[in-house]
């Protein structure tokens, strides 16, 4: 009988180490960033984008995000930043067309839960963390993350726009994913 209760224990355990895999709904979804521009707030996002998400709130040690960024594909309510944008000074998309973060871990602080991951834009690679905010209502969930980067870590904004009394030197980066569970 003991034998039986340790052999139903171990082949239950795979099961409850593995987070649910979702599907990103990207028409319901979206990745935005802001800063300061000369003393202003400005926002913008990016209309593609991939995300590959395995999520347990009960067991974080299973949960993995793994996003890439197409950096073309910023967008502004200004004609002149969607034009800059893309160019050298800023994403220089033309040698670094995609910016990739993916998670290493997570952790809680209190009640909030936090992404651990590594961010890599124009060619640098940086710890960035991200708090959590999951709903789940049966086979869909909504995910939302939120967390700061330090633009000239990535080289972004680099000669005039270096100056942090022109644009700010963090970008605050948000996301809201609508998701159902595959």
């Amino acid at each position: 009988m003991k034998r039986l209760a340790i052999l139903l224990f171990a082949l239950a355990l795979p099961c409850a180490a593995t987070a649910t895999d979702y599907t990103l709904r990207p028409e319901l979804s979206q990745l935005s960033y802001g800063g300061v521009y000369q003393g202003a707030p400005f926002d913008g996002h990016f209309n593609q984008w991939t995300a590959a998400i395995s999520y347990d709130p009960a067991n974080l040690a299973s949960s993995k995000f793994d996003v890439n960024v197409t950096l073309a594909s910023v967008k502004t309510k200004d004609n002149d930043q969607n034009s800059a944008l893309p160019g050298a000074d800023f994403f220089n998309v033309a040698k670094f067309p995609v910016a990739h973060y993916v998670t290493t871990g997570f952790h809680k602080e209190g009640n909030l839960v936090i992404a651990d991951g590594q961010l890599r834009l124009r060619g640098v690679t940086k710890p960035v963390s991200l708090t959590v905010v999951f709903t789940s209502k049966g086979p869909n969930a909504s995910l939302d993350v939120a967390g700061k980067v330090k633009r000239l870590d990535f080289g972004v904004g680099v000669g005039d726009y270096a100056d942090t009394s022109v644009i700010g030197p963090e970008v605050t980066i948000t996301a809201h994913l609508q998701l159902t569970a595959k």
